[in-house]
């Protein structure tokens, strides 16, 4: 007899663990705040283009997203394409993210560049990422790549992603994004990038629908207030004033908000919870007549732009119009997150058109921003060990996001997962 389990979330973590639930016989029934499924991977009505809220690609490594796509028929929906990076500095627009492009870089010394290279490719190279694991980001780059290659080609990119968290992160956790670009290439001189036809909403309703033909329920504007737990074990949770009853309870939700909803979990696993980091996001969706370069990726170093980079979405996804993607990541309690939308708005045109100056104002179809407070967890050296474990000590129940695959970053392949082992730890 399956069990009836709930799942708090219905980003791909949460889908993940109910498809991998209703698969196995039992019946998840999804919790989501929002209006739609997804979390960071939902789309939105663009007037007239359904795209996702922030940006996604995939990696030829995605092997659990690949995985689920075989399992649904989804698998000849996917595209490969070979993307080219850029990189914006000294007021110029550069070839980027191979050894010829590195090489002929204006602004950088030869002794730099092969510093820089060395660091680059010795992380493709690397496996394992235990030693790294209490080693502190910023001093280990600088000692690989010196003070000329820090200053140029990184120093940016850590202030406008992590603010003042920059003298605090993990090297493990840096050194997963540097290998997970690199090991996208599939020679020293091309990068492969996929994309889902459709993007991520064919393969979220392909999940949903599974999910629900095999038994399980999504409940939408649906948040729940809280965990009911007692005597050490789980009963059910509260959802509109009500309280249903549960065999198990499986969180995904952001876990800064953990202590809200599960108020009764013991006091040293609530401090764990606490005292984590999380960054937040404004990203603004430009929708152009004209492109803007010929990259997906270019990285920007710039003293009046305030973003460490941008991904210009149609050089991967071809798409009727032009579309630019532009985060600005910012510690939530920063006063920058409380501005209102038109000055992001109103930076990324400008910033756009200082890239390319033929971008005139009629170019810019619609500008929209999406804000989420929990985007990004800070992982400091040692991070793993002082996350709670997935397995509370509450009978029944199980937490996580996407900081618990850390050192790997957020991506849909890893929450797949990731989702997917919690549920079949959970059926036990």
């Amino acid at each position: 007899m399956g069990q009836r389990i709930a799942v708090l979330g219905a980003g791909p973590m949460g889908l993940a663990v109910a498809y991998q639930l209703a698969r196995d016989g039992h019946q998840p029934i999804v919790f989501e705040a929002d209006d739609r499924v997804g979390g960071m991977t939902a789309a939105f009505d663009f007037s007239g283009l359904s795209i996702e809220r922030y940006y996604h690609f995939h990696c030829i490594s995605d092997h659990a997203f690949l995985t689920v796509l075989d399992e649904l028929g989804l698998a000849d929906r996917m595209r490969w394409v070979e993307t080219k990076m850029g990189y914006w500095y000294q007021n110029r627009l550069q070839p980027w993210g191979n050894p010829v492009a590195l090489l002929k870089f204006r602004g950088l010394s030869l002794v730099a560049k092969f510093r820089y290279g060395l660091h680059a490719f010795l992380c493709t190279k690397r496996n394992d990422w235990r030693p790294l694991d209490n080693v502190e980001a910023k001093g280990w780059i600088r000692r690989w790549v010196g003070a000329e290659a820090w200053e140029v080609l990184w120093r940016r990119l850590f202030d406008y992603k992590f603010y003042d968290y920059t003298d605090n992160l993990s090297a493990a956790w840096i050194w997963s994004r540097i290998r997970r670009i690199g090991r996208s290439r599939y020679s020293l001189f091309r990068e492969k990038l996929g994309y889902l036809d459709g993007g991520s909403e064919t393969l979220l309703q392909a999940i949903k629908n599974d999910i629900e033909t095999r038994g399980g329920e999504i409940r939408l504007k649906s948040p729940v207030s809280r965990v009911v737990i007692e005597n050490k074990q789980v009963q059910g949770v509260e959802v509109n004033g009500q309280v249903e009853r549960f065999d198990k309870v499986i969180s995904t939700i952001p876990l800064p908000y953990v202590p809200r909803i599960i108020p009764d979990l013991p006091d040293d696993i609530l401090q764990r919870f606490q005292a984590l980091k999380n960054v937040a996001v404004v990203c603004v969706i430009a929708k152009l007549r004209k492109p803007l370069t010929e990259n997906f990726w270019l990285n920007t170093n710039d003293p009046d732009m305030d973003i460490p980079g941008l991904v210009e979405y149609t050089n991967l996804r071809p798409l009727d119009q032009h579309i630019v993607y532009v985060p600005f990541y910012v510690p939530g309690e920063h006063p920058k997150f409380a501005e209102p939308d038109q000055v992001f708005l109103d930076k990324v045109q400008r910033y756009l058109k200082k890239i390319n100056p033929e971008l005139l104002d009629e170019d810019f179809i619609e500008l929209r921003a999406s804000r989420y407070r929990y985007a990004q967890p800070i992982c400091d050296p040692g991070y793993l060990d002082r996350l709670p474990p997935v397995s509370l000590p509450v009978k029944g129940l199980w937490v996580a996001d996407t900081s618990y695959y850390y050192p790997e970053d957020r991506g849909i392949s890893e929450s797949i997962d990731f989702g997917r082992k919690m549920a079949l730890d959970a059926s036990k």
